[in-house]
């Protein structure tokens, strides 16, 4: 068995770290490592304080690149990459577990002081850790009291300083108690592999376009003060900013309002006219500004031109999906500007009044372009492929809905063929010139918001438009369509519950429920299981018998939560469409197309121009995994040179 090194670091750096990440966190030229604990195995821990001038030994230089030496840390990303700049050399992936992934894979909490309160150890974080942190590693204000100084050294506080070195080891002793608790759940070992390709896309990161970004920031903050000083020109107030002020204006214009919620200024907007239909109006497009976004980008970008650490490994809570970090690119608006160039040079010679001019609302327009700040590198393109329908056909075929499965490995137009079911017409008919082609829509509606068991709500959650008298027939009719997929949904929620009541193993389909150790597993096609804390039964609000479990909520305490057999489905369905989609990169990975990020069921990767093609990186992304040999996976996309929706 390979050894194993503990590791756990303090440091300094005057860039602010959950604002900007590990990346340009230690891209800062005064960042260093203060204090480096560890342990090999179960030994002993030891501190190393390089601030106060000692080194790392030796032997320690030498594991941090022996590759029969596994090194692990909670967060270990940041360990890593702080290490890696310390070196001036970046160390393997590879060779690194993550505690905190550990714990995600078991739907645990994301920091370490909440796992080790979950797991009930013995070994805790100090909670003096906080106050030292503050203290130490993060820049301090000048006053009088402390000399003008803008930053804290040991010798400001030599009994601060031997507590934080206490704090520094006692967490490598937690982080080991948390590892060694869920060692009896071990994640499987290709999702470390899949980890170390994780780290490497981080590492590698994706360009900016800095003009674009600054410009586009330019351009929102003089439309911004425009459209300010036109709403103060309207109102005569002093500031028609505060939500005070502009309600007590609008009750003066007969516009009484309880709330100033986009929703409801909307609605009053589409009934006003005159003064205060443009101030209402005004208001809207200053709360569509995306520049948010851009600041993000702004303020992560490294000394290369590229920001790094966009996504988190298993991110997501039980579906083991990657979340998104930083600039958030599972969320970017969609872009349908008819002329994306122009929009673009606009705002980068910064022509607020042009862009206006030629392209109407500017929040609209600097929302549609977030896209395009992600460029690739001189001489480079990026190839954007995505999985089509990546969702409703894992549904199908875990579900066993054969007609959906033949109509994705024929033509593949599932709309069509739901709605021709759905509404009992021939499915040739349905296209566009045809009257029937209305029905594509209602097609369309019911397959993204029916399939984990969703009604009415779903579809107003999708945004359906429709009457409300047409939505329950609607559900009903797809419902009736797909049979099996509905059967798969009460076969899961059957399974759940005997699995609680009688502790047994159950059987749907292609995954396996059982009971272990307090916890409802659902094993995976691929392998890996979705977890499920504590599960009992619970009454839910509608004083129905429910099913419950355990998982953590923003704070990181563990808290009640439902589930039923749609939304069982749902997780193992978006699943296992990460699963092929992590697959997928792999592949994609080791035929030379570097990936930069990836979004949902997306790769974007970035290569010269003229080497690889569009064509083979769909085909690469489209063949599935062997334990799905018989799912019928599609990928299209596009070549470009600025990141669009493909």
């Amino acid at each position: 068995m390979d050894h194993l090194l503990g590791i756990d670091i303090e440091t300094y750096s005057s860039a602010p770290l959950p604002k900007c990440g590990v990346y340009r966190y230690v891209d800062a030229p005064d960042f260093e490592i203060l204090l480096l604990s560890y342990a090999y195995d179960d030994g002993p821990v030891k501190t190393i304080d390089l601030a106060c001038g000692e080194q790392l030994p030796e032997d320690v230089l030498a594991a941090l690149e022996a590759p029969d030496i596994i090194k692990a840390a909670y967060n270990a990303q940041f360990e890593r990459v702080c290490l890696s700049r310390h070196l001036g050399r970046w160390l393997d992936p590879h060779q690194w577990r993550c505690t905190a992934v550990m714990a995600s894979y078991l739907t645990l909490p994301s920091r370490l002081a909440d796992v080790a309160v979950a797991l009930k150890l013995t070994q805790q974080k100090m909670e003096e850790g906080k106050d030292l942190i503050r203290y130490f590693s993060v820049p301090c204000k000048p006053t009088k009291t402390n000399g003008g100084r803008t930053r804290n050294m040991p010798s400001d506080a030599p009994d601060k300083w031997a507590v934080y070195k206490k704090y520094n080891a006692q967490d490598v002793e937690t982080e080991r108690a948390v590892r060694k608790a869920l060692e009896a759940w071990p994640l499987p070992e290709h999702e470390w592999e899949l980890y170390a390709l994780d780290q490497i896309i981080n590492d590698r990161g994706v360009r900016i376009d800095r003009k674009l970004v600054k410009n586009a920031m330019a351009v929102d903050a003089a439309f911004s003060e425009a459209a300010y000083q036109r709403a103060r020109e309207l109102t005569g107030l002093e500031n028609p900013g505060s939500v005070n002020q502009l309600k007590a204006w609008l009750a003066d214009q007969d516009m009484p309002m309880e709330s100033l919620a986009k929703k409801i200024v909307q609605e009053k907007a589409a009934q006003a006219d005159g003064i205060v239909a443009e101030l209402l109006n005004l208001r809207l497009e200053l709360s569509k500004t995306s520049v948010k976004k851009y600041e993000s980008m702004a303020r992560t970008v490294c000394r290369d031109g590229r920001v790094h650490g966009l996504l988190q490994f298993g991110g997501a809570s039980r579906t083991f999906r990657w979340a998104g970090r930083l600039v958030q690119v599972q969320n970017l608006p969609q872009n349908h500007l008819p002329d994306l160039d122009l929009a673009r040079e606009i705002v980068k010679v910064g022509d607020e009044k042009q862009l206006e001019l030629l392209f109407g609302s500017v929040p609209n327009t600097l929302s549609e372009i977030i896209r395009t700040a992600f460029i690739p590198g001189d001489g480079s393109r990026f190839i954007v492929a995505d999985f089509s329908a990546i969702e409703a056909r894992v549904l199908a075929w875990l579900a066993g809905e054969e007609w959906v499965l033949e109509e994705f490995r024929g033509k593949g137009k599932i709309y069509e063929a739901t709605a021709s079911r759905m509404f009992h017409i021939p499915q040739e008919t349905i296209v566009k010139g045809h009257p029937n082609y209305e029905y594509r829509q209602k097609g369309k509606q019911a397959t993204l918001s029916c399939g984990y068991g969703g009604g009415v709500g779903a579809l107003k959650a999708m945004g359906a438009k429709m009457p409300e008298e047409e939505m329950q027939p609607l559900v009903d009719a797809w419902r009736a369509a797909n049979p099996n997929i509905v059967a798969f949904w009460s076969a899961l929620d059957r399974a759940a519950r005997r699995v609680i009541q009688k502790q047994e193993t159950a059987h749907v389909g292609k995954v396996t429920l059982y009971w272990q150790d307090d916890k409802m597993l659902i094993r995976l096609p691929s392998g890996r299981n979705l977890c499920y804390q504590s599960p009992h039964f619970t009454e839910n609000r509608f004083g129905s018998d429910a099913i419950g479990y355990y998982a953590p909520n923003a704070g990181g305490q563990m808290v009640e939560q439902e589930t039923f057999g749609g939304k069982l489905a749902e997780n193992a369905t978006q699943a296992i469409a990460r699963d092929i989609l992590a697959h997928a990169m792999l592949n994609l990975e080791s035929a030379g197309y570097p990936i930069v990020f990836h979004v949902h069921d997306e790769a974007i990767m970035e290569g010269p121009v003229g080497k690889g093609s569009l064509e083979e990186a769909c085909r690469i992304m489209a063949i599935p995994p062997d334990w799905a040999k018989d799912l019928p996976l599609r990928a299209d996309g596009d070549e470009m040179l600025y990141y669009q929706k493909a």
